[in-house]
């Protein structure tokens, strides 16, 4: 990768801006880093010492924070710990009062919140590697091709008996099959902000390396992961992107051909139960548990602004117990987020996810680089795809992106830097 200042009169770029060869030693920490940051494997009970390490990992990391002391407050650092001190106190509190829950057991319902930690802990490894845009860049478009890779020969070398049809209550194996077929439940964090990479490259450099790329992580994505709500998220963000970036012209004949062209893909195979109210889709389960949430909170206007908080799997029962109805808070998305944090909560979830989507606008007047827009687009990606998978199951993917951003604006000395004039880098293909 490559980094180069555009006009003859700007001044040296910062280090952090800086071309040449990799370093080894850089990437590699950052490739073994990063799954363990992004929660590649929080899901995968399968690979039991990963998913234990990957659960344990925010606390682990936390003694990274104290790196931070040291420096000038770093942008986004307030709202992410007031946020994470809000949606870790105020539910659990409302859990004793309304599950009566101790307050300890209520706590522990909310470490899936931890990764949000990432933000510091990250911060402070970026701190202490000192990375280029060009080795975090190339960090990324290595895990996500290694993966894409890892699941095309899981997908043509694991024998139909490894998919399982049922599967324990509360569990989801790695390997299932349900009326989608053959599925291989994976993190697509890296893959797709590669995908996301290579679109941009496809676009605007008309290379067919890129466009190749485009399709294989399509194709891996909905002929293998086969996620509903992962099809809705990353074909939203390719159609948006295509319009913002096309000439006017062009976005007149986009509005005619684009829903065609999404109607005949979201009609063909699993694609067309996705706004389904079959028994197969599970949407008579979300249906009555949305009735359930909703009658719970009542018209009690406390529990809607701060949420009823939820019954912790330390204490033994679980909110299908309590209701006699098989209820998960993530099948029904953000009801489910309003339901556990009120509405004060979700908006504090989703301005996370805004603050990262405003600030990049920040960062691209100072720099302009392929691997950061795909960092944005998976911002985008996380609320389109929210209505159907909470951002709540994997708060760390947005930490991640937030504490990079954090680290390029301040590596590239745009906190204090008179000179309006901005630096524009260009990454360059890995």
């Amino acid at each position: 990768m490559e980094s180069a200042a555009l006009g003859d009169t700007t001044p040296a770029l910062p280090p952090v801006f800086a071309g040449g060869l990799p370093r080894t030693f850089v990437v590699g920490c950052l490739v073994a880093l990063l799954p363990l940051f992004g929660q590649t494997f929080h899901y995968i009970t399968a690979l039991y010492p990963l998913w234990a390490l990957s659960k344990a990992f925010p606390i682990l990391t936390l003694p990274l924070v104290l790196r931070l002391g040291s420096q000038p407050r770093f942008p986004m650092t307030r709202q992410v710990l007031l946020s994470f001190a809000w949606l870790l106190l105020v539910p659990s509190f409302a859990a004793v009062i309304y599950f009566h829950e101790s307050v300890f057991i209520s706590i522990t319902a909310q470490v899936k919140l931890l990764p949000i930690l990432y933000f510091f802990s990250f911060l402070a490894l970026l701190l202490m590697l000192k990375p280029t845009l060009n080795e975090l860049g190339r960090s990324f478009v290595i895990l996500g091709a290694v993966i894409v890779g890892a699941l095309i020969l899981m997908w043509i070398l694991v024998p139909a008996s490894w998919y399982k049809e049922t599967y324990v209550f509360g569990q989801a194996p790695f390997f299932t099959s349900d009326s989608r077929g053959h599925r291989i439940r994976m993190s697509m964090y890296f893959p797709f902000i590669l995908l996301f990479f290579c679109y941009r490259r496809a676009f605007f450099e008309r290379h067919l390396g890129y466009f190749l790329g485009v399709v294989v992580g399509l194709a891996v994505a909905l002929l293998i992961v086969k996620s509903r709500a992962l099809a809705i998220g990353i074909m939203g963000v390719l159609v948006i992107n295509t319009f913002v970036w096309a000439r006017p012209r062009a976005r007149i004949g986009l509005l005619i051909v684009a829903p065609v062209v999404l109607a005949g893909i979201f009609s063909m195979g699993y694609l067309a139960t996705i706004f389904s109210a079959s028994s197969e889709t599970g949407f008579d389960t979300r249906r009555i548990s949305a009735q359930l949430a909703t009658r719970f909170l009542g018209d009690d206007a406390m529990r809607w602004l701060f949420g009823v908080g939820t019954i912790s799997p330390a204490s033994g029962d679980s909110l299908t117990t309590y209701f006699h109805h098989f209820f998960f808070l993530a099948d029904i998305t953000w009801l489910g987020i309003v339901f556990e944090f009120g509405l004060i909560g979700a908006l504090i979830i989703l301005c996370l996810q805004l603050r990262g989507l405003f600030f990049y606008r920040r960062l691209r007047a100072e720099v302009e680089d392929d691997f950061l827009g795909a960092l944005y687009d998976y911002l985008v990606f996380v609320l389109l795809a929210s209505f159907f998978y909470p951002p709540t199951l994997a708060p760390g993917e947005t930490a991640v992106i937030l504490a990079i951003f954090a680290y390029i604006w301040r590596a590239g000395g745009f906190d204090n830097r008179a000179d309006p004039r901005s630096f524009h880098a260009r990454v360059a293909a890995p």
